[in-house]
């Protein structure tokens, strides 16, 4: 199914935070305020590595109007917080790792009277020497960052079949690179904050964004020294994620401060110090060596990864495990040598990022695709196809995964697109000035989605008929720009046929959902969904059960629908056309008057899908996508510009086209800025880039508005995985399709994000007449 926005094969379902949005109207938990708060703000380090030889708080908190200051020995519990390896300091007690790391914070009466507070509290450092690339981490007698070592290093990888060194020694051709991957911001629009409540009854109520409420909750629990059940995390609606807010960020500071005043505080970040302190996609350094028969066929790939997680770990030990399983490809290679670390180094913090790793392997791989079929003189499509897996083969580490067909129809349908046809015969312009290149480019994906094996990755949901007579379903979820209220309401209108105005939609708020687990991974849409196939036989029994007993009709007669029961073959056309209730018999209001409340409450709880292999990192569900991309190069300038891209998806049934359209739309812009302009340059492990005015994001000159999405919605029979989240998806094929199209272009191999443009640069065959500019 092509979709595009006059596609009319399925229904278009209008955002319900859409118009709120556009207009301004929409109040983001930043946005929130209350007539006795107070303002927090924190002090972060001078340099990035250096020991703390003395604190001195006494003239800030003998300023007017600062309500508290706060250090180290101010936290009441566990001065760490981490998803995965609590290792960061929530204020920094001998050591200070990076220049984001947190000395002390201060609430005052206002955002001014908190900015002088830190300015008066005296802070004496010994400078030291930061470790500012792997290498130096790495490098012998290097100091260790941390004592849990060993060395720098937090985590390694490998994946070890076959024997590589024989099967190179008997290859006809080998293919050596390495690639190098940027350190890029997420750069939302709202940045870290929110609003921290202490109410009367000594609960804490935390308004912050997060994709993990029920883990900001463990986390915040653990650091305050209280039971998790004495905080409520409302986590919903986000001015962006892309899992740069999975991590706790102002939350720490904003639940301290709070508790010591006993008032409301507000936090938020100022763009400059979320790029100091928030987190970055891994830069990433990448060497590949591949070799294959005379016939094209793989036969050995090594691989060694190197990341650089900075400071802190966060999720730099999952993410260097998706990366290590994604740098093979959807290939089948017998004989593989990967090894990976993740370092600890001075600079800034690394962590979960839209992709997670997978972009970055992902570049390298399918760059490694098209020199092989280069030297081949082969099509790089048809070389691709010779060495895909065959669909019973097992996963990249040899697990047991899925079967679909996804890989090889992602594959045809690419192949046949007339923008991918392009590339067989590239039309000459005669109208372009000899400067101007063009080229076309593809690259294909398998991306995992879940947490992975080994990962506990619970999931659930609950489905009810609320008092108010509203069709209710609670998730832990967040929403955070994807359109997932919108999916939810499509959802659920599908399965009773109801309208939106009979729903109730909550999620993000930790005292009124159950634990679903985390918005991350591209897992929400898959859960969501089969989490309501176990829900739906359950709810609609009892709802037709109750309402054949009040109006006397057999239950089997009876059906869901808008505004409530209705007999059989009575429904309205259209779920909006119920003017005519002839057939209603009796409305979800006054079932909901029948029995005791918790008769209508219906729960579910299972764990992501999983295989009894036990693998960590590896994935069970992929989604599968194909590429293709058309850019100019102005070969005066070294500029790349994007004209035309096509992306074909597999991930199971379209549940929201709009949704869908929007995610591959998303995606594809911030893998545009990965590629081509984007970087957090840092220097002697100082951010050089310190706002948005000198880090380039895309702007709407740079977004092409030619871009097609083609959705495959085939799953195998039995199938019971439902649709997949492509969150995901869009963001990590377009990066090596673009380079591809850049060789084409010009010949120039990119090896290195975002492209060089110096390394397009060419000389012109005929000179310039004198006097005429070359633009």
């Amino acid at each position: 199914m092509l979709l595009n926005r006059k596609q009319s094969g399925k229904r278009w379902h209008l955002r319900p935070d859409g118009a709120p949005k556009v207009t301004g109207q929409l109040q983001y938990l930043t946005d929130m305020t209350l007539p006795d708060m107070i303002h927090g703000r924190v002090l972060r380090s001078e340099y990035p590595y250096a020991r703390l030889l003395s604190i001195d708080t006494s003239e800030a908190e003998a300023l007017k109007g600062v309500y508290a200051v706060l250090t180290s020995k101010d936290v009441p519990g566990l001065n760490r917080f981490g998803i995965a390896t609590p290792d960061q300091p929530v204020f920094c007690e001998d050591i200070v790792r990076y220049v984001g790391d947190a000395i002390a914070a201060v609430a005052a009466d206002s955002p001014e009277r908190a900015a002088l507070a830190l300015d008066a509290i005296r802070v004496e450092y010994e400078e030291l020497t930061p470790l500012n690339s792997t290498d130096a981490a790495l490098a012998p007698g290097a100091p260790e960052l941390h004592e849990h070592g060993p060395g720098n290093v937090l985590h390694r990888t490998e994946i070890k079949r076959g024997d590589v060194e024989q099967a190179f020694a008997t290859c006809d051709h080998i293919v050596t690179e390495t690639y190098y991957t940027p350190r890029q911001m997420h750069a939302y629009m709202e940045t870290e904050g929110g609003l921290f409540v202490p109410d009367e009854e000594g609960r804490l109520n935390v308004y912050a964004a997060t994709q993990h409420g029920y883990k900001d909750r463990m986390q915040l629990a653990r650091i305050i020294g209280c039971s998790e059940e004495d905080i409520r995390v409302v986590s919903s609606p986000i001015g962006g994620s892309f899992g740069g807010k999975d991590e706790l960020n102002v939350q720490p500071y904003g639940a301290l401060l709070a508790l010591r005043c006993g008032r409301p505080v507000k936090m938020h970040n100022s763009r400059k110090e979320s790029v100091r302190a928030g987190l970055k996609r891994h830069p990433m350094k990448i060497e590949m060596q591949t070799g294959m028969s005379r016939e094209g066929i793989i036969q050995a790939h090594r691989v060694r990864i190197t990341a650089d997680t900075g400071a802190y770990a966060t999720l730099g030990a999952p993410v260097l495990n998706f990366c290590t399983e994604h740098c093979l490809g959807p290939y089948a290679i017998p004989n593989v040598d990967v090894e990976g670390v993740s370092v600890y180094t001075n600079n800034g913090l690394s962590g979960e990022f839209r992709g997670f790793g997978g972009n970055q392997a992902i570049f390298a791989m399918e760059g490694q695709m098209d020199r092989l079929a280069a030297i081949m003189n082969m099509d790089p499509w048809e070389f691709r196809r010779r060495n895909m897996r065959e669909k019973n083969d097992p996963g990249p580490l040899n697990q047991r995964i899925l079967v679909t067909d996804g890989l090889s129809q992602v594959w045809e349908a690419l192949d046949r697109s007339e923008l991918w046809q392009k590339h067989q015969s590239p039309p000459a312009d005669p109208a372009l000035p000899p400067w101007i290149k063009r080229g076309v480019g593809a690259a294909i994906a398998m991306h995992g989605a879940g947490l992975g094996y080994g990962i506990p990755d619970p999931a659930g949901g609950r489905l009810s008929l609320n008092n108010e007579g509203k069709i209710e379903v609670a998730f832990s979820y967040e929403e955070f720009g994807q359109g997932l209220i919108a999916t939810l309401e499509i959802m659920l209108c599908d399965l009773f046929q109801c309208s939106t105005s009979d729903l109730s939609i909550i999620i993000g708020d930790t005292d009124r959902v159950p634990h679903s687990g985390s918005s991350t991974a591209s897992r929400s849409t898959t859960m969501a969904w089969m989490a309501l196939q176990r829900l739906q036989t359950p709810f609609r029994s009892r709802v037709l059960t109750v309402a054949s007993a009040l109006s006397g009709v057999p239950a089997d007669e009876l059906v869901t629908g808008p505004g409530g029961v209705w007999r059989k073959g009575q429904l309205p056309a259209e779920t909006s056309e119920v003017e005519s209730e002839s057939g209603l018999l009796i409305s979800y209001a006054e079932l909901a008057t029948q029995g005791e409340a918790d008769e209508w409450i219906f729960d579910t709880k299972f764990d992501y899908p999983t295989t009894p292999d036990n693998v960590v990192g590896g994935h069970y569900l992929y989604t599968y996508a194909a590429v293709a991309a058309e850019v100019e190069v102005n070969t005066l300038t070294g500029e790349t510009k994007l004209l035309d891209t096509r992306h074909v998806v597999a991930a199971g049934p379209v549940i929201n086209p709009m949704g869908y359209i929007g995610q591959i739309e998303g995606g594809s812009v911030m893998a545009l800025g990965f590629t081509l302009t984007e970087d957090a340059v840092m220097q002697d492990s100082r951010y050089v880039t310190t706002n948005l005015d000198t880090y380039l994001i895309p702007t709407i000159q740079d977004i092409h508005t030619n871009l097609e999405v083609e959705a495959i919605e085939d799953l195998p029979e039995g199938d019971a995985f439902g649709p997949r989240g492509i969150g995901e998806i869009g963001s990590v094929a377009l990066a090596p399709a673009i380079t591809a199209a850049i060789h084409q272009a010009t010949g120039v191999w990119v090896n290195r994000l975002p492209v060089p443009r110096e390394q397009l640069v060419r000389p012109l065959n005929v000179p310039l007449q004198e006097g005429v500019s070359p633009s």
